[in-house]
């Protein structure tokens, strides 16, 4: 099931996230953090004072890019009884892309990180009241080298960065990195924590104290580890890669997977954790303050290894593995064991397996009601279409090779959705969400633009668009429709009225000529009073620029 979905499952196992840990001394109650969660994704915990929790929630309809959103960033304060108030999205702070708070940089200055949007990278955002403005991108040498789920947090007072990500000198999946500040927008090009952090399993989710130099991370591959568990380890010198034999936090860590710790103060945490491994997480905390039983006794690590080279194939060939070799990792531990680096050079020599190439896989779904619809495709290159006949044995390659630069997903009963290739997942399912031609149903237009501060329609990509609505229409001819012209806040608010009213004439005047009956037809300007998005931000104020269809009959 795509994760995507997951979403409208997770609540059903909500309450099965209060459950009790045994000390010595007393019961250790843990539980979801009030308000602040929700059925949908909430992870990464930022505490950025002010009694202000800031986190990230995929999936959720209101984030800028709708249910299919991979992470928006939202907001929870602790009030003076100790509750944690309900979440506010901060749009301010997110793009349709995926999004993630790092931290304070200093008490006014915010790091962010963006992948979507036109975003890509660390970005600054500076307090004023209690908003926050976009103020630049940093300089990050290297960041856009790490894939994968990024996470991370700053440090050392704004002086450290540590992330998670798959790098080119990762172990194995997503690998620990440090970077640290060289000048005012400048970071330096991110360093693997070494053998003694990283793993051939995944190790996520840094957060360093500097005054106890210990590192709390997320991890499937060491000792102990069930799912995703919270291990410590501490500095043992002065590089990057000297550290202790990490230890398994039990305080905190279950048979679900814990993520993102964060420390609101010396005594209190709040962490992210799920007691399914294919749910979705939430938002933890302890229901009373209970002292934290930090590991403090550290071991020796073994001597640092340097990380595997790209060209060596992840899995040794079952005739070059000897039933006398020890793992270097446990059993205990969930995921792929470690290459054994006594194969290492045998691996170098083994030919390396490219991976096949997958077909598209589709989900397309009611976007209203969440179930998932039969469907039909049609692919076109720049001027006509193209037969191709099996919908369930679609390659990306296939579609270049045969000139297709769009494909129509129509379903029946509703409104068509075209993409372009780039817009295929080849990794995971092509989530495609439908809008239902039913009264009520609105339909964005999101190739149709204009001249800027005009009325006058502009571009290839609009007059395509607006003709294929015009050939749905004239076969659906009962149906009626108003067209909502929309602008967001700035500038006169009659003015803006007025041009949002005149957009929407455009778009009703273009119909009418290819054959929509004038009669099917209505229009409205409703300038800025109808935002969907924030108006602080241009990405939200682009947002609100916009014309929609309004099913009327």
């Amino acid at each position: 099931m795509n994760n995507h979905f997951k979403t409208y499952l997770k609540a059903s196992g909500f309450l099965l996230l209060a459950f009790y840990f045994q000390s010595d001394l007393n019961a250790q109650v843990l539980k979801s953090l009030s308000g602040a969660n929700s059925p949908q994704d909430d992870q990464n915990p930022v505490w950025v004072g002010d009694n202000v929790l800031l986190f990230s929630r995929a999936f959720h309809p209101e984030n800028l890019g709708g249910i299919t959103d991979p992470g928006d960033i939202w907001m929870t304060k602790k009030n003076e009884d100790g509750i944690w108030e309900e979440a506010i999205h901060r749009a301010d702070l997110s793009t349709d892309g995926y999004d993630f708070a790092l931290g304070l940089e200093d008490p006014l200055t915010l790091l962010v990180y963006h992948k979507g949007s036109g975003r890509n990278g660390m970005y600054q955002y500076s307090k004023f009241g209690k908003d926050w403005n976009f103020l630049r991108q940093v300089n990050f040498e290297g960041l856009e080298t790490l894939q994968g789920q990024l996470l991370g947090r700053v440090a050392n007072g704004g002086k450290l960065i540590f992330l998670s990500g798959k790098g080119k000198e990762s172990y194995g999946n997503e690998d620990l990195y440090v970077s640290e500040k060289t000048g005012v927008i400048d970071w330096s090009e991110p360093v693997n924590l070494g053998s003694s952090i990283n793993t051939k399993g995944q190790e996520m989710s840094p957060f360093y104290h500097p005054q106890s130099q210990k590192l709390y991370f997320s991890s499937n591959m060491h000792q102990g580890a069930e799912g995703k568990d919270i291990f410590i380890a501490k500095k043992t010198g002065e590089g990057w890669k000297d550290w202790s034999k990490p230890v398994k936090w039990n305080q905190i860590s279950s048979r679900g997977s814990e993520v993102s710790v964060t420390f609101i103060n010396e005594n209190e945490i709040v962490w992210s954790s799920t007691m399914n491994s294919d749910g979705f997480a939430d938002l933890m905390t302890f229901e009373t303050i209970v002292p934290l039983e930090i590991p403090d006794e550290f071991s020796t690590a073994p001597p640092a290894i340097s990380p595997p080279k790209e060209s060596i194939s992840q899995a040794l060939p079952k005739s070059t593995q000897p039933e006398s070799i020890n793992p270097i990792y446990p059993k205990t531990a969930i995921g792929k064991a470690e290459i054994q680096l006594s194969q290492l050079e045998k691996l170098e020599k083994a030919q390396v397996i490219e991976p096949k190439e997958s077909p598209v896989s589709w989900l397309v779904i009611d976007g209203k009601n969440k179930k998932q619809l039969d469907f039909d495709l049609q692919f076109f290159n720049s001027s006509e279409q193209v037969l191709i006949p099996n919908k369930d044995s679609i390659f990306v390659s296939t579609l270049v090779s045969s000139g297709i630069n769009e494909i129509k997903v129509s379903a029946e009963g509703f409104f068509p959705k075209s993409l372009r290739l780039n817009e295929l997942k080849t990794s995971d399912k092509t989530v495609v969400l439908l809008t239902k031609l039913e009264p009520g149903s609105i339909l964005l237009l999101e190739n149709v633009n204009f001249k800027r501060g005009t009325s006058e329609l502009e571009g290839i990509d609009t007059e395509k668009s607006l003709t294929e609505l015009a050939l749905f229409l004239v076969n659906n001819p009962t149906v009626k429709i108003r067209i909502n012209g929309h602008t967001d806040s700035v500038g006169d608010p009659g003015l803006n009225k007025g041009l949002s009213l005149e957009r929407a004439g455009s778009v009703r005047d273009f119909l009418v000529e290819k054959g929509v009956e004038f009669e099917n037809l209505r229009i409205s300007g409703w300038g800025g009073t109808r935002p969907i998005a924030s108006n602080a931000t241009e990405s939200g104020r682009s947002k609100n620029r916009r014309v929609e269809l309004e099913v009327i009959q």
